[in-house]
């Protein structure tokens, strides 16, 4: 399966004292992103990594991911563009050697197969963390509801007393 954004490097390339690559998607990828993140449009997507090797196969990566996407907002259900800012790092393991490390605070880490490394599918990822869930237009303003008061148990039958 090749993903939306695909840039794959190959492990033994990666030098000793590391590397830095940018990912950076073009209008095709952008929209096929767009798709599978479910929101109206990815603008531009440009991803930083600095590789640097943390054993012979395990690659420590960190960077920045900025992008321009249109959501939609929680509030009017207007869409509006925002910009996306995220600092992140991740380590690269071999498929099936990932850490049962419950800790909240310890970098995430992408398997990965065959001595290959995706950068693209990487950044996808990390966007994907990075959009809100729920979206609000700068300029949105929810909606004042007022409070009705709790209407008493026996006021119904209030309507069925008879005239005096």
């Amino acid at each position: 399966m090749t993903n939306e954004l695909h840039r794959p490097i190959l492990v033994g390339q990666i030098p000793a004292l590391g590397t830095h690559v940018q990912v950076e998607a073009t209008p095709a990828e952008c929209a096929a992103l767009a798709l599978r993140m479910m929101i109206p449009a990815v603008h531009d997507l440009r991803c930083r990594f600095h590789l640097h090797r943390e054993t012979n196969t395990i690659i420590r990566a960190t960077g920045t991911l900025t992008a321009r996407v249109t959501q939609t907002c929680v509030v009017s259900m207007e869409d509006f563009e925002t910009s996306v800012e995220e600092s992140f790092a991740v380590r690269f393991v071999p498929a099936g050697t990932e850490s049962d490390d419950p800790d909240p605070d310890s970098d995430d880490e992408i398997p990965y197969e065959n001595g290959t490394l995706d950068l693209g599918e990487a950044a996808a990822e990390q966007l994907g963390l990075a959009l809100d869930p729920y979206p609000r237009a700068p300029d949105a303003v929810l909606p004042v509801v007022e409070d009705e008061p709790e209407p008493h148990p026996f006021a119904a039958l209030g309507r069925l007393r008879r005239p005096n």
